[in-house]
């Protein structure tokens, strides 16, 4: 049986282990809690920790793209230098412009008092063309009654041939010597009167060939003021491309038919600005009949050319002039003035 002593003992020991234990249990709980407390804070030091990565990410990202940003704020320095020189160039190519222009504008001045002096040559010129064109419609009533004239002298010709052949069958037939007298009389009267016609068509014939050396004369003056009116309206026509104006060229002036006369017309043809370069252009490529105006290949014979021609002619066998076989009675007066020779 234990003693008194020892149950005291045993219950104040057993006091002392509630203590120990309510102490170690308070202990327990205030680890208890450290550990919560420092769970939470290994938390929130995690999450520091990942916000210090994401941080450092951000930090190296923003240097990076801060050394994107100086690249291209010394590029742009670079743009910047070069835009200024080239602001300079242009700067100086605006007063070079500016002072072309200045030029440029007294060129124009000048380049249109210019003009303005040649529109009245070309109007002078105009006039003289329209006075040449005057010139040739009165020549040609000039040719008209020529050829009126020569036309009656064929017919005079025509009838006093019938009469000096009515004379010398008169003549062959006559009895006495009166007769055959009066006869040749008036056969050397009728002689007389042709050798005045003969005379008075040669004079015709002079006259004819004086005004074709003058419309000849005329032509070469008028071809003349041609070239020259062709040479200033090109003038014109750079000067236009200069001022921006340009300038119609004058109207071609028409020429007069051909009348059909004994010795041909001279102002037979087209009178254009430009006829004698379209002349020349078809008589490199074709040949022309001028008798019936037939066509020929520049790769016919000439011979036949020439045959083909003269086919259409009729050659006096005394003095060699030629005749149209459509005037084959002027052919016969002419043999026929030989025969009176």
């Amino acid at each position: 049986i234990p003693c008194q002593g020892e149950v005291e003992e045993l219950e104040l020991q057993n006091k002392n282990l509630r203590q120990e234990n309510e102490e170690l249990k308070a202990t327990c709980a205030g680890l208890q809690k450290q550990t919560v407390d420092l769970q939470e804070e290994l938390k929130r030091t995690q999450e520091l920790q990942n916000s210090l990565e994401s941080l450092r990410s951000n930090a190296e990202m923003l240097e990076l793209e801060l050394n994107s940003l100086k690249k291209e704020n010394e590029h742009l320095k670079e743009l910047d230098d070069c835009r200024a020189a080239e602001l300079c160039q242009l700067k100086e190519q605006i007063q070079k412009v500016t002072s072309e222009k200045e030029h440029l504008e007294t060129r124009l001045k000048t380049a249109l008092e210019h003009v303005d002096q040649l529109q009245s040559q070309v109007l002078n010129y105009e006039k003289e063309v329209e006075n040449l064109s005057q010139m040739d419609r009165a020549k040609t009533e000039q040719l008209e009654s020529l050829k009126e004239e020569n036309r009656q002298l064929r017919v005079a010709t025509t009838q006093q041939k019938e009469r000096n052949k009515e004379l010398e069958h008169y003549v062959e037939n006559a009895e006495g010597s009166e007769a055959k007298f009066c006869a040749s009389f008036c056969l050397q009267n009728e002689q007389q009167q042709t050798q005045d016609l003969r005379k008075e068509l040669e004079e015709q014939k002079r006259l004819f060939q004086i005004l074709q050396a003058k419309k000849n004369e005329a032509d070469e003056e008028n071809q003349k003021l041609r070239e020259e009116n062709d040479g200033l309206l090109q003038h014109l026509s750079q000067a236009s491309k200069v001022s921006s104006v340009s300038f119609a060229s004058p109207a071609p002036v028409p020429a007069p038919e051909a009348g059909g006369l004994l010795f041909g017309n001279p102002y037979c043809g087209e009178l254009t600005w430009h006829s004698a370069c379209d002349r020349k252009h078809m008589a490199a490529s074709l040949r022309k009949c001028p008798m019936c105006d037939e066509v020929f290949s520049e790769y016919i014979d000439t011979s036949q050319y020439e045959a083909h021609v003269h086919s259409h002619l009729l050659e006096c066998p005394l003095c060699r002039e030629t005749f149209e076989k459509s005037d084959k009675q002027v052919y016969d007066d002419h043999l026929f003035c030989h025969r009176l020779e």
